[in-house]
């Protein structure tokens, strides 16, 4: 093989695999989706406990102790 069929062995593999990446980011199957659901229970979950905590230290700090 020459360096010039190397060349576009390689462009199209690299054209390839690019077109499969775009096509497989566009869908999201169930597990993706169940995946996205749970993160953003856990973001909500973790604002929660930090409000709590700052509710609880405001709490102490006017407690008079």
């Amino acid at each position: 093989m020459d360096k010039k069929n190397v060349t576009r062995i390689l462009a199209a593999t690299f054209a390839g695999a690019c077109c499969l990446a775009l096509n497989g980011c566009q869908e999201q199957g169930p597990a993706e989706q169940a995946g996205e659901r749970i993160d953003d229970a856990a973001e909500r979950t973790g604002e929660a406990i930090e409000d709590a905590g700052e509710g609880i230290r405001e709490g102490a700090d006017g407690g008079g102790y």
